[in-house]
């Protein structure tokens, strides 16, 4: 056969909805891609964030599950390894994994250039080793020589990476600096060349706006989100990022009463949570996650852990949805045991 090989649409992959993500709504299933913005503005923090949620299958920022969880590979060329261990063990806390047990290769040298062939090599050679979900690196300045305004010089680099993305099926997260600018999109205020915005899949942009920091959402073959308010919080654990306040009923619809939130909330947790840990997730007040909680564990949907903390309870059934049903019958027009009753605000 000459030319090169072709197949017609119907014979091209057909991939279902629920597979077209690694992270739900930030960040498509092996997609290249930028986290985006101005200094000091969280852009490492989401890379660790994002990091955590696929490397642990918990949600990233406590609100976007995990649909693809597996090893992380990342390199961080601006912060000591101490620096990058405490981010991360706050950030497992705040999302209630395990931090020794994270599923994230750190590599350890101190530098790592993508515009020199050996390096490039080792680092292909990790990627082959590790097979990792996602590989982060952070920051892109830090990682070459050459200008980035000029499409000639950056454009092999990128290349490079979203070969690796190809080869081993892997997504590729880059932590790039944004200009303060006027830009109407926010991609359009990355540092360097138009080259770096087309080449994204999956972009997350940070930027300043009346003292809070604004999330955007950006994706090649799906809509975006609204934009999304977040804050670096520390609640004495460690800082993390965070939801400044619930998502927006079309973005993100939330469940009817206080015991379905509790009961999505325990469903999504990869370990058992708090009752502070609960109440943060489902941003709901601690009077009313108290009695809620004690009218699940009465009905045996909930049970509370030895070590401490909160989990769906193991009912043996082979539904695994069966706690979650029993409690959207009971919302739908059952009668509720008056402790559930006197919990609703």
């Amino acid at each position: 056969m000459k030319g090169f090989p072709t197949r017609s649409p119907a014979d091209l992959e057909d991939r279902p909805q629920e597979q077209q993500w690694l992270v739900d709504g930030l960040w498509a299933k092996q997609a290249v891609g930028i986290v985006g913005g101005e200094p000091k503005c969280g852009k490492s923090f989401l890379a660790l964030d994002l990091a955590v949620a696929v490397a642990a299958g918990v949600p990233c920022l406590r609100r976007f599950a995990t649909a693809q969880p597996g090893p992380v590979l990342m390199f961080a060329a601006e912060d000591a390894g101490h620096i990058v261990r405490d981010r991360l063990a706050g950030i497992a806390r705040a999302a209630g994994a395990r931090f020794e047990a994270l599923d994230i290769a750190v590599i350890d040298v101190p530098t790592l250039r993508l515009d020199h062939r050996p390096d490039r090599q080792r680092l292909l050679e990790t990627v082959e080793r590790i097979a990792p979900r996602l590989l982060v690196l952070d920051p892109l300045v830090r990682l070459h020589g050459v200008d980035e305004n000029t499409v000639a010089e950056i454009a092999p680099i990128l290349g490079f990476l979203r070969d690796l993305q190809r080869r081993f099926e892997a997504a590729v997260l880059l932590v790039h600096h944004a200009r303060k600018s006027g830009a109407t999109r926010p991609g359009q205020a990355l540092r360097g060349s138009s080259e770096l915005h087309a080449w994204g899949d999956s972009n997350l942009y940070l930027r300043r706006r009346d003292g809070q920091i604004v999330m955007t959402v950006e994706h090649r073959a799906a809509p975006g989100l609204n934009d999304i308010e977040i804050e670096l919080a520390d609640d004495g654990e460690g800082p993390a990022l965070r939801l400044r306040r619930p998502l927006p009923a079309e973005a993100a619809p939330e469940p009817e009463t206080p015991e379905q939130r509790i009961v999505q909330v325990l469903a999504e947790a990869a370990t058992p949570l708090s009752q502070r840990q609960i109440r943060e997730h489902a941003a709901t007040r601690p009077a009313t996650v108290a009695a809620a909680l004690r009218a699940l564990i009465r009905e045996g949907c909930v049970e509370r852990v030895p070590e401490g903390g909160y989990r769906i309870a193991d009912t043996g059934a082979d539904d695994a949805t069966a706690p979650a049903a029993a409690v959207n019958d009971r919302g739908r027009g059952q009668a509720l045991p008056k402790a559930v009753t006197a919990s609703n605000p």
